[in-house]
């Protein structure tokens, strides 16, 4: 099991007061207390955070996840992730993956990044339980059961903010930056996994996302971006069925979308991503 990795950056989702870590707990100004759990993260989800009694992805979509990003067929995505950090910041930097998941794109960054243990602050959240407590067993990071809508970070203390293939919250994001901060958005783009799409659904929507408008609208100001387009190796049956648990498509896709995704086998799918850079400011 690892050990809870404090960060003094942490705020009570109550109080939005400090915290330090005494007896087993971490405690704000005020008297609020959360147990530090033996996986080594802390659940920081606040009264108003929940809509069910266990938000989030569950532990069978969180397994399918990390089977099959395990597999390397996300590598490139996770690749252009890290080139793109790695050009932003300093070692001493505080990066935050808002929506972590199981933790794999922070792992490969810390690794791309050659991350020593005095080097940059990594932070993890998401507000399935199941998912942090996975991230837990990769890297040694400060790992949060927390709601995208309430961050429990100090405001303007993180330098780059992640959310790949996300639910982003701008205006939390923008309180969480620091002056000068940056947001990199990892979105799907029109042909990915079109595919599986072809097989799940009887007709395909291409329209471009508009989150970057709408990250736009929230003050956000828009800096490099990139696409990245790639055909995986032949997919077996058990990666198809781990990549439609761990995507939405597992609730969106008919009864018999889902039966014929069932029969695929040796079956390679597009994998089409654009990676934006959002500035909290202009940069210099």
């Amino acid at each position: 099991m690892m050990k809870f990795r404090y960060s003094e950056l942490l705020r009570c989702p109550l109080e939005q007061s400090a915290m330090q870590v005494k007896d087993g707990q971490l405690r704000c100004e005020k008297g609020h207390c959360f147990d530090i759990a033996r996986q080594g993260y802390v659940n920081l989800l606040g009264p108003g955070d929940k809509r069910s009694r266990d938000p989030g992805d569950s532990r069978d979509m969180v397994a399918a996840r990390r089977e099959f990003l395990q597999s390397g067929h996300y590598e490139p995505v996770a690749e252009a992730l890290a080139v793109s950090v790695s050009r932003l910041i300093g070692r001493d930097a505080v990066i935050a993956d808002a929506g972590c998941g199981e933790g794999y794109y922070l792992e490969k960054l810390q690794q791309h990044l050659d991350l020593d243990a005095g080097a940059a602050t990594l932070i993890g959240f998401d507000i399935s339980k199941w998912a942090v407590q996975a991230a837990t067993r990769r890297i040694q990071a400060t790992w949060l059961v927390a709601s995208n809508r309430r961050i429990p970070l100090a405001p303007g203390s993180v330098d780059c903010l992640l959310c790949l293939f996300g639910f982003p919250v701008f205006d939390a994001f923008m309180t969480a930056l620091q002056p000068g901060g940056t947001l990199l958005l990892v979105t799907a783009g029109p042909r990915h996994l079109i595919e599986l799409r072809e097989i799940l659904y009887p007709t395909i929507k291409h329209s471009e996302s508009a989150v970057v408008q709408q990250a736009v609208d929230a003050g956000f100001v828009q800096g490099h971006s990139s696409s990245l387009q790639y055909t995986t190796a032949p997919l077996r049956q058990r990666e198809i069925s781990d990549l439609l648990t761990m995507t939405p498509h597992l609730f969106r896709a008919s009864h018999e979308g889902k039966l014929r995704a069932a029969q695929l086998q040796n079956f390679p799918v597009t994998v089409d991503v654009r990676v934006q850079l959002l500035h909290k400011n202009p940069p210099g």
